[in-house]
């Protein structure tokens, strides 16, 4: 009987890995949360590690002006937080900067 050391996989990816990020991997999460009544929050998740978040925010809040903080979560990683539906603007944004590629965005909602 084989040991279990001696097994090879075919497809050795590990599903439980967390994904990498930057240009190979991660996904940018984008979503609008309700607030009340009219108001909502966009939230952009999974940007990678090595981006300045807090000038990609400002860049934000310039361009949509809108307001918008840098929000520090342990499971997320780092979240910015606009005030209003910003989807398409930070979709658009992120593809014209490449910061990110189509593949890697992923918008929530409506």
């Amino acid at each position: 009987m084989a040991e279990l050391d001696d097994l090879e996989l075919a497809n050795p990816h590990d599903p439980f890995a967390s994904e990498s990020k930057g240009e190979g991997g991660g996904k940018v999460h984008l979503r609008v949360q309700a607030r009340n009544g009219r108001k909502s929050i966009t939230t952009v998740q999974g940007l990678a590690e090595d981006l300045d978040v807090k000038k990609i925010c400002k860049a934000f809040k310039k361009l949509f002006n809108c307001n918008g903080a840098v929000q520090e979560d342990d499971e997320m990683g780092k979240v910015i937080q606009l005030s209003g539906d910003q989807r398409q603007n930070v979709r658009g944004f992120l593809l014209d900067q490449e910061i990110c590629s189509e593949s890697q965005i992923v918008v929530h909602g409506g």
